[in-house]
């Protein structure tokens, strides 16, 4: 308020409170990322998109809770318990970014940080009825002192109520870091700057359902969603149903393997102590495990696997201008549940085979937004996924902007809130 006073306006962010998600840095602040075996102490120094926030005048006032590791989409570990959902307490908050989402829909945080790997940004905001925002690999740079060229599969992004409050977020933590040699050069305009107002009449919008036959979804999780194409519909954009040309089998196959190495690198050493070994959740250890089995040859065709979902979706952006898929295969679960072990009546056969519908665009390094898509049948949020090409991430959030004013579901707040 002092430096206000004296017309020493920091940016967008000044005087905002901010919860870090608790796997980056907060100086000051402990970094547990949801595991008993993480260093006390506080962290030295910010992570890249945290310092961008403070600078821009944020004001960090804790950290958000998150799996152990990260690992899964259910947001509980043995260091904070279980984080649960705004509209229904006895339900998943969704994960790994699930003490972000749930704080936004309480009205806890005005925005918030997270990370995405496995739908960590869309999966929790499709569970709480907000937004989170998965930009093009490189958007936002990671932390320049870890892994620098195969970790091409998680990114920090951001989640709020508004797809504009998430885009000015962006604003704020995206633009190319000199020690990060991945990292996009094309500068996104400033956060006061940013105007989403455009006409997506005519646009063209591809239905990709399922993505394959095949994929198991909650057939009331489908109804929801598309249900929901009628707002694009409404907004004079042009909707029909495509699919996505590359085997399932390809897709899942590339997944689990460039996870694997990412994981099974980053923990490995941890978990080979039999001390901590015992005190490392069962998920954990089973990707640290996989990962050992791994050669050359076999991480040589996951990329090429990965290429070819790339290629897939470079021929759907031929025809179409985005494409839109359920952001989760089921409404939020139990959150006495490690995980659902099966989905519309298909056992899962991994503890993130729930998740499968958000992993090409992962790979593909869609900007990815999340939209909400209504409420089903017991009365649980449900999302879109709103994808578009590669470093397209301007035109997705213009697009996302006209979706989230024109749906209904913007205006429903989680009960503490009140609804309105």
């Amino acid at each position: 308020d002092a430096q206000l006073a004296r017309g020493e306006r920091l940016g967008w962010m000044h005087g905002f409170p901010l919860a870090v998600k608790d796997l980056s840095h907060a100086a000051g602040l402990p970094t547990s990322m949801g595991s008993p075996l993480a260093p006390t102490g506080p962290a030295r120094h910010d992570s890249l998109h945290v310092a961008r926030a403070r600078a821009a005048g944020a004001i960090v006032i804790g950290k958000s809770n998150t799996p152990e590791f990260g690992l899964g989409s259910h947001t509980y570990n043995t260091v904070f318990g279980t984080t649960r959902n705004a509209w229904d307490d006895s339900k998943s908050a969704g994960g790994s970014s699930g003490g972000a989402a749930v704080a936004l829909a309480l009205g806890m945080l005005p925005v918030a940080d997270g990370s995405d790997m496995m739908g960590s940004l869309r999966n929790p905001a499709a569970f709480n009825n907000v937004i989170g925002f998965r930009p093009s690999r490189g958007r936002v740079p990671g932390s320049p002192d870890e892994d620098l060229f195969f970790n091409q599969l998680s990114t920090e992004g951001p989640m709020a109520r508004t797809v504009e409050d998430a885009a000015r977020l962006l604003c704020v933590q995206a633009g190319a870091d000199r020690r990060v040699p991945l990292s996009l050069t094309d500068a996104l305009p400033d956060a006061d700057e940013l105007d989403l107002e455009v006409d997506v009449r005519g646009l063209r919008i591809g239905w990709l359902g399922s993505l394959w036959p095949d994929l198991p979804v909650d057939p009331a999780v489908m109804a929801t969603c598309e249900q929901a194409l009628g707002v694009f519909r409404d907004m004079g954009c042009e909707v029909d149903a495509c699919r996505l040309d590359v085997p399932r089998e390809q897709n899942w196959q590339a997944w689990l393997r460039l996870r694997q190495l990412l994981v099974g690198g980053k923990l490995g050493t941890l978990a080979a102590d039999p001390r901590h070994r015992a005190r490392i959740k069962p998920e954990a250890l089973w990707e640290i495990d996989q990962a050992r089995n791994l050669d050359a040859a076999s991480l040589y065709q996951a990329s090429t696997w990965r290429s070819n979902v790339y290629r897939a979706f470079a021929r759907l952006f031929e025809r179409f201008d985005a494409v839109v898929a359920p952001t989760a295969q089921v409404f939020p679960f139990d959150a006495e549940r490690h995980w659902p072990d099966e989905v519309a009546g298909v056992k899962s056969q991994t503890y993130h085979h729930w998740m499968e519908i958000v992993t090409p665009f992962t790979l593909a390094g869609l900007p990815t937004l999340n939209v909400r898509a209504g409420f089903g049948p017991q009365g649980l949020p449900m999302g879109l996924q709103l994808a578009g090409p590669a470093n397209a991430d301007l035109a997705v959030l213009q697009l996302g902007h006209a979706y989230d004013q024109a749906c209904p579901w913007s205006r429903w707040h989680a009960p503490v809130l009140g609804q309105v």
